[in-house]
């Protein structure tokens, strides 16, 4: 079935919008959730509560005002998701968020990492597809499509990498180059989702997040390890620093993730299709010891130590995001500083969250 965007589709609004959000109790998910409630929209939050944090994002959640639908389910149910989908079919948009997020997780079980991310993607796209949703569908992707950049010359500077050949940063056209099972599982979603645009019309959206940070992440070690920082900082653990600590990414604040999901279901006519690189940017491009140095000015009693590289890790990643500024409109309006302030903040009040 291919969908004709020209006929029977509702345009993207805010009040009386029906959004559907995968992985929706999680960190990013819950932001966005609450967002599009806060705007008057129906939320129908999609979540198997696997993840650490899903509880309480939840039930955060339910202290908001607006309509809020929950459903516990699993992406890797394909006869349920297709169900829920029919049973939503009128919805404005979807965010597809759910997935298996840690890269050292992928190659603990990559089976595992692809039934979530590639299989659970399928699915996804499917019952979108069976139940003639022809709603803007956002795919959260990843910067680690693009591999370890082994082509890209980089130098070392102080305390951190940067590129020799690309002030703007990494663009959307860059080979990609799947290295860990979390990149070939999200890499081939990333693929399918912008295919099924081409070949049955869906109206979807890519989004290639560099490190996405923010209030409601319970980081760990093995991943969101600018909310780990955070919290040991907080608590008084001990941090380890996979490499030497001078590998680079352009952090972003969740709430300025949020915008570029409504600037691409705002702007669906004209990105149908479209692949973006969503991240801080270069002003926002810090190393993990640019971080932890700053963790440390605010009083916080931090102590690492080094250990050996994690496999595919990139020593600088920095999205050059002046596509989506183009098309979209859109730019990160939270300074790498201002965020990690707001988000030390938000782990101090919570304290007992992480205990």
């Amino acid at each position: 079935m291919t969908l004709d965007s020209s006929t029977g589709c509702k345009p993207f609004v805010h009040d009386g919008t029906k959004v559907l959000i995968t992985g929706g109790a999680g960190f990013i998910g819950c932001n966005a959730a609450a967002r599009f409630l806060g705007r008057g929209a129906q939320v129908i939050l999609l979540d198997n509560f696997s993840r650490r944090g899903t509880a309480q994002n939840l039930q955060w959640l339910r202290r908001q005002e607006g309509y809020l639908t929950v459903v516990d389910i699993d992406v890797r149910d394909g006869s349920h998701i297709a169900e829920v989908f029919r049973e939503h079919r009128d919805a404005n948009l979807i965010m597809h968020l759910a997935a298996q997020v840690s890269v050292t997780g992928s190659i603990s079980d990559p089976r595992a990492d692809f039934d979530v991310n590639a299989s659970g993607t399928i699915n996804v796209l499917e019952a979108t597809r069976a139940a003639g949703i022809c709603a803007p569908l956002i795919y959260a992707s990843t910067n680690k499509v693009y591999g370890g950049l082994p082509d890209v010359p980089i130098a070392p500077n102080g305390t951190r990498y940067t590129y020799v050949n690309h002030p703007f940063g990494i663009p959307e056209d860059h080979t990609l180059d799947f290295h860990s099972p979390y990149a070939c599982s999200k890499g081939a979603a990333d693929q399918y989702v912008r295919d099924y645009h081409r070949i049955f019309g869906l109206r979807t959206v890519v989004f290639r997040q560099s490190c996405i940070y923010g209030t409601r992440q319970f980081g760990a070690e093995e991943q969101g390890w600018i909310a780990w920082f955070a919290i040991a900082a907080q608590l008084g653990k001990p941090i380890t620093v996979f490499g030497d600590g001078k590998q680079v990414r352009d952090i972003l604040f969740a709430e300025d993730l949020v915008d570029a999901f409504e600037a691409a279901a705002g702007n669906i006519e004209a990105v149908a299709g479209c692949v973006f690189n969503i991240g801080g940017g270069p002003e926002n491009a810090v190393s993990l010891i640019d971080v932890l140095d700053y963790l440390k000015t605010r009083g916080a009693p931090i102590s690492w130590r080094n250990t050996e590289w994690r496999p595919g890790d990139q020593r600088i990643y920095v999205s050059d995001i002046r596509r989506a500024r183009q098309q979209l409109g859109w730019t990160p309006r939270t300074r790498w500083r201002d965020g990690i302030d707001r988000l030390c903040e938000w782990v101090a009040g919570n304290r007992h969250l992480f205990a």
